[in-house]
């Protein structure tokens, strides 16, 4: 059974209609991969923080209003329903009017609503109503924090929330460069496409359709995984690091390969400890187990020591 992304109430007058909200599309879109060009390694997105630069798992992001450049007010989940308690919950239906007078133009995206236990008789009365009047409910909804305009109208025993869009949402169609009128088309080309259109027409099966773009892709797909025209990716193992940890070894390597390329290292090295003996020598007392390690290190290693700046 679908699960409900949202519970509330329909509302109209005095009437309320306890329902859930179920998506009503079950998009099978096909998913590619981003891959660089040059070797074909994954190319991913993250969710980097400008500050640190790392990545933020989605329990640490937050919602927030810039009120200010750089300042922001935090609302959580419960702060957005405490805004507006019956906004949050309800289908207000503000209106009925004729289905015919709304424009396909600002159909959006379809729900379905279906009512609990409590609600199976109005439910089922409202969505009578709207059968035999011909009429849509026009209402308002809250879904995921942002208030959409939409229409209420029955599809068979099912109770269809389709959501609207706003009148500003739509760009001015008058601004579009279209022929106005007949536009020179003559009475007999009219009616031979009034033909045409009639030997075309049959009764609206949505099952006959099919995305033939999308099957034929992947015809092509499997032909060239027959043909073995693939590319094997190998996917890095990922370095743990912790904070700024930086790679030690490997800066050590390329600093000594660095004064290999500047030319006599050993000159260098010994300049350095020539240098090194001129300085007093700290206290043992006051040295740090760390730091005796580590010219232990670098003495077995026998590196050049670097240039004092």
């Amino acid at each position: 059974m679908p699960r409900a992304i949202w519970k509330g109430s329909i509302t109209f007058g005095l009437v309320n209609i306890p329902v859930g909200l179920y998506s009503a599309e079950k998009r099978q879109e096909m998913q590619f991969h981003l891959l660089d060009k040059r070797d074909q390694s994954p190319v991913r997105y993250k969710r980097v923080a400008e500050k640190s630069g790392r990545e933020v798992p989605w329990e640490n992001i937050v919602r927030g209003y810039e009120y200010e450049e750089g300042q922001y007010v935090i609302l959580s989940d419960e702060d957005l329903k405490r805004a507006n308690p019956e906004a949050t919950q309800t289908v207000d239906i503000l209106d009925f009017v004729d289905a015919a007078e709304i424009s396909p133009v600002y159909f959006d995206k379809p729900y379905y609503l279906a009512p609990d236990k409590k609600g199976t008789k109005s439910y089922a009365l409202l969505r009578e109503i709207l059968t035999r009047s011909g009429k849509v409910g026009i209402a308002k909804v809250v879904i995921r924090t942002r208030q959409y305009l939409s229409a209420l109208l029955p599809q068979g025993d099912v109770l269809v929330l389709n959501l609207l869009r706003f009148a500003h949402e739509l760009r001015d169609a008058d601004e579009l460069p279209v022929p106005h009128g007949k536009a020179g088309v003559s009475d007999r080309e009219l009616q031979m496409a009034e033909r045409l259109v009639e030997g075309m027409v049959s009764e609206w099966d949505p099952e006959k359709y099919r995305d033939n773009y999308e099957n034929d892709l992947m015809k092509m797909i499997e032909k060239r995984v027959k043909s073995g025209d693939t590319a094997a990716i190998e996917t890095p193992v990922p370095r743990r690091q912790e904070g700024n940890v930086v790679d030690l070894m490997a800066l050590l390597k390329r600093s000594v390969e660095v004064s290999g390329e500047n030319g006599e290292p050993e000159k260098k090295g010994k300049k350095a400890r020539s240098t090194t003996k001129s300085k007093p020598a700290a206290k043992p007392s006051r040295a740090k187990p760390a730091a005796k390690r580590a010219a232990k290190t670098a003495k077995s290693h026998k590196s050049p020591a670097r240039k004092s700046a």
